[in-house]
């Protein structure tokens, strides 16, 4: 279930939804929505997977007045989870403040990546992470700003392994949850010989709490980022940082069911070309690209060794239709084949591969 204070939270916002549609003017708004996706595997290190459901999913969003409120469930197999679900009020035409489940303010936005796979950033809990918090967004002319106070993941609980996006995970052996965090980003945008150039910078700080004795330890992040667009051509570069400091040199993640660990410090670099073909054909757009992210390990302990995950794809729109083919090749990276990221197990350091086929209906 999802934690008390978010509920009451996000009741007292839809409360003030259901208030503001008497008095707004205009008429209140509500979209509803949904996809359904299947998905087929080729694996050069295990059994393959038949085309078969991988997603199912609802979406809603509204406004009224100022108020305004986005939430997404999904469904997948053998677990449900929400993705987001926030609410929001509108300070003015460049600003506003949400409260509930929402993405962290991090790095590139909406992701650093372009895959299916997301970068290894996702599997890290620093790209498109969603936790229970307030933020406040500005974004007027080259400017945008973000700042964000979360107290804790969606759940309020490490020890529940069925959820979308990756979060410390509550383990025998590394009993940890997340606590609270602030976090703030900053992107400057303009025009440079004819591209579009993004510069930005982003940084948190926060806890982790060791759940059989109470004790807080540090949890800290910090990112450079940079997207360069110009015509079909678009390029990413970020360089992250994050830092658990807790007294073990690793620390376990989960979502998808499975825990998971990972170096508790390391540098994460990501680099992204995407190329989008100018004439598609029957297609309403095709776009290719190649995501490269390494999980580097700043400790120089005996059991952590360098990750890295490099995926090479296209996919293709066609009215509600949207397809990924992605091939994602790793080495010593969870979800394919290694045993955790940023880790040295036995048998994990070499590299594997395999071929997915993601075709999503979209309403």
């Amino acid at each position: 279930m999802i934690s008390r204070s978010f509920s009451l939270v996000f009741g007292t916002f839809l409360l003030i939804l259901a208030t503001a549609s008497h008095a707004a003017d205009g008429d209140p708004e509500l979209d509803l929505g949904g996809a359904v996706r299947f998905s087929y595997g080729w694996l050069d290190y295990g059994p393959s997977t038949d085309f078969e459901p991988e997603l199912v999913r609802i979406d809603a969003k509204g406004s009224a007045g100022r108020t305004f409120f986005s939430l997404q469930y999904r469904w997948y197999d053998g677990f449900d989870a929400v993705h987001h679900a926030w609410a929001g009020w509108k300070l003015d035409e460049a600003s506003d403040v949400r409260a509930g489940v929402q993405q962290v303010p991090f790095g590139l936005l909406p992701y650093a990546s372009h895959s299916f796979w997301f970068g290894s950033g996702y599997y890290l809990g620093i790209e498109d992470d969603y936790d229970m918090g307030v933020v406040w967004q500005r974004g007027k002319g080259a400017h945008q700003w973000h700042a964000g106070v979360f107290f804790g993941d969606e759940y309020g609980t490490g020890a529940r392994f069925g959820r979308y996006s990756f979060d410390v995970a509550t383990t025998d052996g590394l009993p940890y949850r997340e606590r609270e965090r602030l976090s703030l980003r900053y992107q400057h945008t303009r025009d440079w010989n004819g591209a579009e150039v993004a510069l930005g910078a982003s940084l948190f700080t926060g806890k982790v709490e060791n759940r059989v004795d109470g004790g807080k330890h540090g949890h800290d992040g910090a990112a450079l980022h940079a997207q360069w667009q110009r015509g079909p051509a678009t390029v990413q570069l970020q360089w992250a940082r994050y830092r658990y400091r807790v007294p073990e040199p690793r620390i376990a993640m989960s979502a998808f069911l499975f825990p998971f660990e990972i170096a508790a410090e390391a540098d994460v670099p990501t680099f992204n070309v995407a190329w989008e073909l100018p004439r598609p054909g029957w297609f309403d757009g095709i776009t290719c690209y190649n995501n490269l992210s390494m999980t580097l390990p700043v400790d120089d302990d005996p059991g952590l060794r360098e990750s890295w995950q490099n995926v090479t794809g296209c996919s293709f729109a066609k009215d509600k239709m949207f397809t990924y083919v992605d091939w994602i090749a790793g080495k010593n990276m969870w979800f394919v084949g290694g045993s955790g990221i940023g880790i040295d197990e036995p048998g994990s350091n070499r590299w594997r591969s395999r071929l997915n086929v993601n075709i999503g209906f979209y309403f």
